[in-house]
């Protein structure tokens, strides 16, 4: 799971990882909000209405899901589970909000919450992004200090100063992550040839 505030780079860290790691997936984030410029369905996030939406959390399609900058957000658990037939490793590119739910829904979950250097350099990047409004800014960045104090929930924080030392860093966290003893399903049997 990468978590950020708006700005601080989390959706351009996430294309570099998949381009990286062909052995990890981006899971599409279904949202109520209106597609931007460039944006495609099914490539950057699933648009649905309200009325969509809402029938999928009634359905219980979703799991986890959050309103964020007044807009919905959510993952779809058919997304999830298709990734996992196919082997794959999940990169979820989402909320504090959707982290939660995550962390406590039983998967096994790491989190990684990237911080950037500054907040004059938070402020600088989402002005060069061009994607928001004055008043869209102003309520991201109403919202920063907010965002940031979940930092202690997740199990790792990087701070992107440079976007390759940050972005190699993540794919240090996640080739660590692979490693961890409990992951390593077929090692008994592996060790086991050693001692017969």
């Amino acid at each position: 799971m990468l978590s950020s505030p708006s700005g601080a780079g989390k959706t351009t860290i996430s294309k570099m990882l998949l381009k990286k790691d062909k052995s990890i997936s981006l899971s599409i984030s279904c949202t109520t909000r209106p597609k931007r410029k460039g944006e495609e369905s099914k490539k950057d996030y699933i648009f649905l209405s309200d009325k969509e939406f809402n029938k999928a959390v009634s359905q219980n399609k979703f799991i986890e899901h959050a309103k964020v900058f007044g807009y919905r957000y959510g993952t779809l658990k058919q997304t999830v589970n298709n990734f996992f037939k196919k082997n794959k490793d999940v990169l979820f590119d989402i909320d504090w909000q959707g982290y939660q739910q995550l962390k406590y829904s039983n998967k096994e979950v790491v989190g990684i919450f990237i911080l950037p250097p500054s907040k004059k350099e938070l402020i600088n990047r989402l002005k060069i992004r061009d994607r928001d409004t004055k008043d869209e800014m102003k309520k991201r960045m109403s919202l920063v200090q907010n965002e940031i104090s979940h930092f202690p929930e997740y199990d790792y924080v990087v701070v992107n100063k440079n976007l390759n030392n940050c972005v190699d860093q993540i794919k240090n966290i996640i080739n660590a992550e692979r490693l961890r003893r409990s992951r390593l399903i077929n090692l008994t049997n592996f060790v086991g040839k050693f001692q017969t």
